[in-house]
């Protein structure tokens, strides 16, 4: 299990200037839907974006913290 909070971190941890929703979706903590808003997707596809989101939820995903994720990204919108 992983708190909001924690996936939240590791997020702003990689992705500085994000904007991070984080809902637990079953309340085991496992199941996720996070919502990402950041700068560093201005000009980058969609499967980029959620790479770098994975790659700062590396160990959780390695660990099992978290089972599943429902992710939603996007640059800040102008």
């Amino acid at each position: 299990m992983v708190t909001p909070a924690a996936v939240e971190a590791a997020i702003r941890a990689a992705l500085p200037d994000a904007h991070v929703v984080v809902e637990d979706l079953t309340g085991s903590g496992d199941h996720l839907q996070v919502s990402v808003t950041s700068a560093a997707f201005a000009g980058v596809s969609r499967v980029r974006q959620h790479q770098l989101v994975y790659a700062a939820l590396k160990n959780e995903f390695a660990s099992a913290a978290i089972h599943a994720l429902a992710l939603t990204t996007s640059p800040p919108h102008s």
